[in-house]
């Protein structure tokens, strides 16, 4: 049997949703009880069992009683946000106890402090939300992007300064905890409301983290019109969405062992160090061998590529399950030839934050008579500008913690892996664009291979979240590691 009549059987084996008897089967009452069995069973490897039977039993629900969709996502949503802050101590509830301590305002608890942000956050969205209608002139409705970060980084300065102390550098703090890791949703429902079938309020607050996509700040389904747009009209459509979704869990499942068994192999048996204990040993004089240098970079890209697909999948997964023809969180990026691919395959959906908020303003607004210039500029202000100011304010507790200045200095590296990785992917795009193919061939794709990963595994490097080690380190440890210095 040829390769490719081998990776067509497996398709086909593999392509369980396009079996009608499954279909039919889904549609059944039979049915639907066994796709949610094994959703919780797929889901609770990652969650605690009810945890999961909550997440896939409010999706489900929400997938077949229509005239209370509304209802189900604002309150699986909002349960689940709640319910986090009291079960776990979640990096909100520790942001605050950070200034809680500064302020020595130990008798404030950080979970109140946390219930009460959010319960304000939320009356401060609706309002927003309001006030965008309303008043369509205003800044905040024309430029939803800028007036958002506009106050994340006014209440950083707010609370950084000398004169706010005690309780109200403490409110402050408490309710920019909680406004962080939610200001991309709220400037997707705020864009919505330009739309003529744009949802209601309660639709549009319940997809603030909705209940299916975890504690990540990445809009994952992105914001109520994409929603819409994604649901499932017939009983059938329903039931093909729901069994990817299952498929898509269970993949999630086969990654997540994947990266188990890699894990217990590169650094238990073969005691592959990370990155960052490995740039430690260098600078202390006390270098690893250049392949275990190399092996430490390989293995910490391909661990963060797992991380990113796993989670990823999880969340679409659930997202499936609701209805919601989402396209994949990630797909097969070992696949992509160009930079620009590797982009659009990675992280869907932070690609698709990054295009909607930094790369379309860009391109509408600037170099219009320089075709070139204007598509590298405005995805470079995507890759680059956006993908900085993404992650400083999803980190923005290191202000907390470290102060402004001290914060901004530990993104030096970050910033120089977003100028690289930018000004790689604007090339791509605009030699993707003149009509340039990579060649087809296995050479060819073997290159394109070596170069794209290449380029993604060197500049790891710099992308470490540790935040422990300038520039200058990060650039001389890749330099040993190919022999230089």
């Amino acid at each position: 049997m040829s390769g490719a009549a081998g990776r067509s059987t497996l398709r086909s084996f593999l392509a369980i949703d396009e079996r009608e008897t499954l279909v039919q089967l889904a549609q059944t009452v039979r049915g639907r009880v066994l796709l949610f069995a094994v959703a919780v069973l797929a889901v609770s490897t990652y969650n605690a069992w009810w945890e999961a039977a909550f997440v896939v039993g409010a999706a489900m629900a929400f997938a077949y009683l229509e005239k209370q969709r509304q209802l189900i996502l604002f309150a699986a949503t909002y349960l689940m946000a709640f319910s986090a802050l009291w079960l776990s101590e979640t990096a909100i509830e520790e942001s605050i106890a950070v200034v809680a301590a500064q302020e020595r305002a130990a008798q404030f608890s950080p979970l109140l402090l946390a219930h009460l942000a959010l319960i304000t956050f939320m009356i401060f969205s609706w309002l927003a939300l309001m006030v965008v209608r309303s008043h369509k002139g205003f800044i905040l409705a024309r430029r939803p992007v800028i007036a958002l970060l506009t106050v994340e980084f006014a209440l950083c300065g707010l609370t950084s300064l000398d004169l706010v102390h005690g309780l109200p550098r403490l409110a402050l703090w408490s309710f920019l905890s909680v406004y962080t890791p939610y200001i991309w949703f709220l400037a997707y429902a705020i864009v919505d409301q330009r739309a003529r079938d744009r949802s209601p309020d309660a639709f549009q607050l319940g997809t603030f983290h909705p209940f299916w996509g975890g504690p990540s700040s990445i809009p994952f389904g992105k914001g109520a019109g994409f929603l819409r747009k994604t649901l499932s009209k017939t009983p059938a459509d329903l039931a093909i969405t729901q069994i990817k979704g299952v498929k898509l869990l269970l993949w999630s499942n086969v990654l997540l062992a994947m990266k188990v068994a890699l894990t217990w192999i590169c650094e238990q048996k073969l005691s592959i160090p990370s990155v960052e204990l490995a740039l430690g040993a260098y600078l202390d004089g006390q270098a690893f061998p250049v392949l275990i240098g190399w092996s430490a970079v390989f293995w910490s890209t391909a661990k963060f590529c797992l991380r990113t697909a796993y989670w990823g999948h999880l969340f679409i997964g659930g997202a499936r399950l609701a209805g919601f023809r989402l396209p994949r969180a990630t797909w097969r990026p070992l696949e992509a030839r160009t930079l620009i691919e590797y982009f659009n395959r990675f992280s869907y959906y932070f690609k698709e934050l990054l295009v909607d908020f930094f790369f379309v303003p860009t391109f509408f607004r600037v170099f219009r008579r320089h075709p070139r210039l204007r598509m590298f500029f405005a995805t470079f202000m995507a890759a680059g500008v956006g993908n900085v100011i993404f992650h400083f304010v999803r980190e923005v507790d290191l202000v907390a913690a470290m102060g402004v200045s001290a914060a901004i200095e530990s993104f030096t590296s970050y910033a120089f892996y977003c100028l690289v990785l930018a000004t790689g992917i604007g090339i791509s795009q605009v030699r993707a664009n003149a009509g340039y193919r990579p060649s087809s061939t296995l050479a060819g794709r073997l290159w394109s291979f070596v170069s794209v990963w290449g380029f993604v595994v060197c500049l790891h490097v710099f992308s470490d979240e540790s935040r422990r080690h300038t520039l200058l380190e990060r650039a001389s440890f890749l330099a040993s590691l190919f022999g230089v210095g």
